[in-house]
């Protein structure tokens, strides 16, 4: 049976997508490892880790073993005053990857829905340890943390993708976006806009929250430990709780396990998603210390005012489940490094086409930034010619690759976005 592309266009609608003129899109029939295959038997090497996710690559066996025999036990059952040893296990398993400090686990249903409950949980605690003024969110420019409401109102308000609702969300107060450098000490102007922020705001913030050191769909941009250390001393003073969105960073992609780790910083609350399942399904995770689910339970309601349906999820945590042992056997360390070695190498060459203003590595994430937006259907028809699967949007090219790709197909990814943003045909006219 072939897919009906006609229907897709008419019908179905794509993430971020006109339906009036809708882009392109190729039929996947399967995919396995690295490689994803079209309807007709060409196959494109992932560059995408379908959005950040796949790190172990597609249709792995420990994973696929896992979810056979789990659905033949119980698909779903409501965590709602019953539990099960999936969610049971994998709650071991993520407290003992993270800080000794993060002590409780609320298990959700995706990335987004983690930073909905991590703001909740933030204004919540405030209330219940009595700082009833405390109802505001400080944020950066740039940054990205989902599609639903509150996440939303900490997105970039100008550049981001959810200016159109400026509106209706919550108000959330916007700090510059660091200028601290990866490995260099705290800017001056990074140390004033803290100063500043915190002198305005930090009597009525219950909680600020950031993505550490690498910015995703809001510019993927880079910056330093430094200024992660000076913002969390502040929250300290001035009783403000610290939110750690690491939905993408989260399980290896800039070489430590998770971003903090590169700081000497923990956070009251930390965010993670994405490859939590290995891509194999949605699931998500809001991990909390102890004195903020204290303070959360002290509120007036007594308890934590969330609950989806498909919370922990049977299914999704055995996945998962078997997604951190994968992880806890460390070849995901020697796969990250490599995959940075090798794409710092092969995109440094970038630098030197006429479109190109900046090329950056942290981790397994490589960034071409351009100095035009690019025209998605053009760029992407010119790389699933050359067999490679990358998903560019405004001005940034990027390769987020499965840790488990080999250098020749890393070779064929970087080669081919070098290749085709060479191409003059594959930008917008103007920006």
């Amino acid at each position: 049976m072939t897919i009906d592309l006609q229907f897709d266009r008419d019908h179905l609608w794509h993430p971020y997508t006109s339906t009036s003129n809708p882009l392109p899109c190729y039929p996947v029939v399967r995919a396995e490892g690295v490689e994803i295959e079209l309807e007709g038997g060409q196959r494109l090497i992932d560059g995408m880790s379908s959005w950040w996710s796949t790190i172990h690559g597609y249709q792995h066996p420990e994973l696929s073993h896992a979810a056979k025999q789990q659905i033949d036990a119980m698909s779903h059952v409501m965590f709602g005053g019953l539990t099960h040893e999936p969610a049971v296990e994998l709650g071991k398993k993520l407290l003992a990857m993270t800080a000794p400090k993060l002590n409780k686990l609320f298990l959700s249903d995706s990335g987004s829905v983690a930073v909905e409950v991590a703001l909740k949980m933030a204004l919540q605690f405030q209330q219940g340890v009595g700082q009833l003024q405390r109802t505001q969110v400080l944020t950066i420019r740039g940054g990205y943390h989902g599609d639903t409401f509150a996440a939303m109102s900490v997105c970039d308000p100008v550049n981001g993708m959810h200016s159109l609702f400026a509106d209706s969300l919550s108000k959330a107060h916007f700090l510059p976006r660091p200028t601290t450098a990866v490995g260099q000490p705290l800017t001056a102007a990074d140390e004033q806009a803290l100063a500043t922020g915190f002198a305005d705001h930090g009597e009525t913030l219950a909680a600020v929250i950031v993505e550490p050191l690498v910015q995703g769909a809001g510019g993927m941009h880079f910056y330093g430990s430094a200024y992660l250390e000076r913002l969390a001393t502040l929250c300290q003073q001035h009783g403000v709780l610290l939110i750690f969105d690491e939905i993408a960073t989260g399980f290896g992609r800039t070489g430590k396990l998770f971003a903090y780790e590169h700081t000497s910083v923990v956070p009251d609350i930390l965010c993670l998603g994405k490859a939590l399942t290995g891509g194999t399904m949605t699931l998500a995770a809001t991990l909390a210390t102890d004195e903020v689910a204290a303070g959360v339970c002290a509120s007036a309601a007594g308890v934590f005012m969330h609950g989806p349906t498909f919370m922990a999820n049977p299914l999704a945590c055995a996945v998962a489940n078997a997604s951190m042992a994968i992880l806890q056997r460390g070849d995901w360390q020697q796969q990250v490094d490599a995959i940075e070695q090798q794409l710092t190498a092969q995109l440094a060459p970038c630098q030197q086409l006429a479109q190109v203003t900046d090329v950056r590595v942290f981790g397994a994430i490589g960034v071409v930034e351009t100095k035009r937006a690019v025209d998605v259907a053009a760029i992407q028809q010119e790389f699933t010619r050359l067999g490679v699967w990358i998903r560019p949007f405004g001005k940034l090219v990027y390769i987020m690759p499965p840790y488990i790709i080999s250098p020749q197909q890393l070779s064929q990814l970087t080669q081919a976005l070098t290749r085709v943003l060479a191409l003059p045909s594959v930008y917008q006219a103007s920006s």
